[in-house]
């Protein structure tokens, strides 16, 4: 499946249009994950664990939104769009959202 932020593909017309497709993934970020961000925050440098937790939010919401274009019989998604937010008591929470238009080319 071609997927896309752009709402055309060049060289590959769409022939129809299936619907708004949407992929979401909640995440905890545990006690740990959080000490060991909060030592990185004192020395300085990147935070691989958080990191890691976003690489697999943002996998999970695609890999859901990919399903539901499929379902659909969609060959394509474009105009994906992709969120990141922190919810819950104390922001412990990472929230992915994306969404697209699931489309079927020619």
């Amino acid at each position: 499946m071609i997927l896309t932020t752009t709402p055309t593909i060049e060289g590959k017309p769409i022939k129809e249009y299936l619907g708004i497709v949407t992929g979401e993934t909640i995440i905890g970020a545990n006690i740990w994950k959080d000490f060991k961000a909060a030592i990185r925050d004192v020395v300085g440098g990147r935070s691989a664990t958080y990191e890691k937790v976003l690489r697999e939010a943002k996998d999970g919401a695609m890999e859901e939104i990919q399903t539901r274009a499929a379902q659909l019989g969609a060959d394509a998604i474009v105009g994906i769009d992709l969120d990141y937010e922190t919810i819950g008591e104390g922001n412990s929470m990472l929230m992915v959202t994306c969404s697209g238009t699931a489309v079927r080319l020619h």
